[in-house]
């Protein structure tokens, strides 16, 4: 690494104040104090006065005390000495880097530097803190008086010549206070973590909508004091790399109505599971996520991921089981497409990002490449996070006691059936959720959705761009079969602060003559989820209790056109199991300080198919296989048909929480997993694992491993 660009790095990692000796003039960067540092014979000035005397007290004694090396005077050695140093909150000049032709001189700058008398800190807001310059030493070396008499010869002269722009110099920087916590950016959505404001945004008469994630901050805000729980977890930090570690952004910048964060994300884990192939498990990602804010209206963040790894071996054959066209190995569930890396690993890159204006206080509009999820469960059966990121185009519109939430999304189907000329095949996708506060209790939401394809280069079809439509109807006047609509209603009841009842149910085809009939028709394709959220359990603070249970019928989220299904990348975008399935999910979660815990018990019933040569039906599991081809049932249709499987997932996970900024985590987990199916095939078959991980992970998604 050059020096050049060393310096350049630390520039950019740390606001600082600076001097040049040619002319003295110096700008504050970091932390617009108050007031500069104080030498003794400088205590009753104030502002540039108060500057002018730090700076020619620090010139003044570097030319007292340094000492060129007789090496370089026996030369006559001329250059520049470029120090970066820093004054502590209790007054203490520490040396932070020095760059110069000769290593003595480095070594005499530190010991000049060492020597420096213990002064008053700067101030910000009234309270000591810290503070960091640079200053430039010329040799032959000059004290402050003839610096300033040469600074100002050199000013007439340039002002004879021509005017000197000052823009840049002229850029004020301020103490970095978080913005972030009132903007309107998304905070990432990790189910450990928004259960810590959870219990603040469901209390009896709030007038809020915790349905449609992932939420902004801005709303979060005006119920769950950000800035206050971060205050509370920072750890005592005086040094650059032990504040960037424990409480900072590794680079954060704020102006005049801007704001910028950088921030390395990490996700190391190393791991052992039973029945394994591979010696260990483990997951290598490396990734940066760069955010910010311009004014009021406009915030954005991306965040660009390389990862390799390797997992236990059910969820290795899951993800290799729903690999798209063209040879690749796998899907990793939630992440994307992956490659070969070595010979037992994958490699899965993966980018998210979103950029939100706010035009008023009533809408805000994204853009953006990551996943959504409506509900206020664990699972949603109505739009989920658990499939690959894909792009999509959000408006909220939030008034009086009412969310309308509407969502356009732009999703593949990777299958070999559809893929031409290397080209996976588009489809579309536009969502409509209405939440309304009834009472102070009650909340109720209304859901629609259609798929539709590019068929006949239909492309994105602008009928469904209108915003307050009905899609079934608009889907039949527009197409033949080719599009898919689904309905859906969301309920929560807050029982009292503490206990919060919730649901969803799912209509995505019914007939009126077939439930009458009570012969349990294949087309009564629907679902619900039933749930319970106790917060502060036994007036144990910060511990949350969950339980739900969730009932999909068969055939729910398939179509008579598998490239229509409500799917994305071989996965689905409504529960991860996808149709014909019963679980029963209990969760805890608690936190206290920088320590956490979460325990997770799910158990459950699916029914898959068989598919040997024996018995080919399609049994409603599977979303991408076309529910009128070799449908094993019209009637009785019932919850766990065809190869009747036993679930049970045990998932429990403890750890320390290093850097709140970026929610990195250090941690130990371990799933035990069952899988029980009535009859073994070559594709599912009985299987038990039990898998330990250790690791650290920056907390910004949930990656579910419970299939």
């Amino acid at each position: 690494m050059s020096k050049g660009f060393l310096i350049l790095f630390l520039s950019f990692f740390s606001f600082f104040a600076y001097s040049q000796n040619g002319n003295n003039n110096s700008s504050q960067l970091n932390l617009s104090p108050e007031r500069f540092p104080v030498f003794p014979k400088c205590e009753n000035l104030e502002s540039t006065d108060l500057e002018n005397c730090f700076y020619s007290k620090v010139q003044d004694f570097v030319f007292q005390n340094f000492v060129v090396p007789e090496s370089l005077m026996k030369n006559d050695f001329s250059g520049n000495i470029k120090v970066l140093f820093e004054v502590d909150s209790n007054g203490v000049f520490k040396v932070i880097y020095v760059n110069a032709v000769d290593e003595e001189l480095i070594q005499e700058s530190k010991r000049v530097f060492g020597k420096f008398p213990k002064i008053i800190p700067s101030t910000y807001n009234g309270k000591p803190t810290y503070s960091k310059y640079n200053i430039t030493i010329s040799i032959p070396l000059k004290d402050s008086e003839t610096i300033a008499a040469e600074a100002l010869v050199r000013a007439e002269i340039l002002q004879n010549k021509t005017k000197q722009l000052t823009e840049l110099d002229s850029i004020v920087y301020k103490k970095y206070n978080n913005p972030e916590f009132k903007s309107h950016l998304n905070i990432p959505f990790s189910h450990s973590y928004y259960a810590q404001f959870d219990a603040s945004l469901n209390q009896v008469g709030s007038n809020n909508h915790t349905a449609s994630k992932p939420y902004t901050y801005l709303e979060v805000s005006k119920y769950y004091d950000f800035k206050g729980v971060n205050d509370k977890l920072k750890k005592k930090a005086s040094g650059w790399w032990a504040r960037k570690l424990w409480n900072e952004n590794a680079v954060e910048i704020q102006g005049d109505g801007y704001w910028l964060t950088l921030n390395p994300i990490l996700d190391l884990q190393v791991g052992k599971a039973s029945h394994s192939d591979v010696s260990y498990t483990y997951v290598n990602t490396r990734a940066l996520n760069f955010r910010g804010g311009l004014g009021d209206k406009l915030n954005f963040t991306t965040t660009v991921f390389e990862s390799q790894g390797r997992f236990a071996d059910y969820f290795n054959q899951y993800a290799e089981s729903i690999r798209p066209a063209g040879g690749n190995p796998a899907i990793i569930p939630g992440v994307g497409i992956a490659k070969d890396f070595k010979s037992d690993s994958y490699d899965f890159p993966l980018a998210e990002a979103n950029i939100t204006f706010a035009p008023s206080k009533y809408i805000d509009v994204q853009l953006g490449y990551g996943r959504n999820f409506i509900g206020d469960g664990y699972r949603s059966l109505l739009e989920s996070d658990g499939a690959s990121p894909y792009p999509y185009f959000k408006i909220n519109t939030n008034f009086w006691k009412i969310k309308y939430t509407n969502t356009y999304m732009w999703l593949k189907d990777v299958r070999p059936e559809v893929t031409l000329e290397r080209t996976y095949a588009t489809k579309f996708m536009a969502n409509h959720y209405l939440s309304w506060n009834v009472s102070n209790k009650l909340n109720i939401g209304l859901f629609e959705s259609v798929i539709w394809t590019n068929t006949n280069d239909r492309g994105f079809d602008a009928s469904f761009v209108n915003p307050i439509i009905f899609y079934r109807s608009v889907e039949f006047a527009s197409s033949a079969r080719t599009g898919n609509a689904l309905l859906g209603f969301s309920y929560k009841y807050k029982w009292n602060n503490q206990v919060n009842l919730y649901g969803q149910f799912l209509l995505d085809e019914f007939s009126l003559g077939d439930i009458k009939s009570g012969d349990n028709s294949w087309k009564n394709k629907y679902g619900y989820q039933l749930g319970l959220k106790y917060y502060n359990a036994f007036h144990v603070d910060n511990l949350l209790l969950q339980l739900e249970y969730n009932h999909v019928r068969p055939y729910v989220y398939s179509h008579s056109v598998p490239i229509t299904n409500y799917g994305h990348n071989n996965q689905s975008i409504g529960h991860q199991w996808g149709g014909n399935f019963k679980e029963f999910i209990a969760i805890a979660r608690y936190h206290e300080g920088r320590y956490f815990g979460d325990f997770k018990i799910t158990a459950g019933t699916r029914g898959l198919d068989f598919d040997t040569a024996e018995d080919s039906y399609n049994y409603g599991g599977n979303i991408y296989k076309d529910y009128d081809e070799n449908r094993a049932l019209d009637s009785g249709v019932k919850v766990g048909q065809g190869n009747k499987t036993a679930v049970f997932i045990a998932d429990i996970q403890g750890g320390y929480l290093v850097n709140p900024t970026t929610n990195l985590k250090l941690f130990g987990s371990y799933i035990y997993r069952s899988f029980d199916p009535t009859m073994n095939t070559a594709t599912t078959f009985n299987q038990s694992t039990n898998w330990f991980t250790l690791g650290m992970r920056a907390d910004i998604f949930n990656w579910y491993f419970d299939y």
